[in-house]
């Protein structure tokens, strides 16, 4: 059984953001915040970011982390 920040691959979206204490949030936000495990970890806001801009050093690490997710071994 998967859970949390993997989802829950059950096709029913509205437990996707289940969070450690099992209850279910609504946005990204909050669902991320539940997941801090530090108080030292800044809060995440509301407002949407662009990741690609605010992240530019780490898109070649992260598109080389998404094509293993896309690759046949996850289909």
């Amino acid at each position: 059984q998967v859970r949390g920040l993997c989802g829950t691959y059950n096709w029913d979206q509205r437990d996707e953001f289940a969070t450690p204490m099992g209850d279910v949030e609504t946005s990204v936000t909050a669902f991320a915040n539940k997941y801090r495990v530090s108080p030292d970890c800044p809060v995440l806001s509301p407002v949407p970011f662009e990741p690609c801009s605010t992240y530019a050093p780490q898109r070649e690490l992260a598109a080389a982390a998404c094509a293993i997710l896309h690759s046949a071994s996850f289909q």
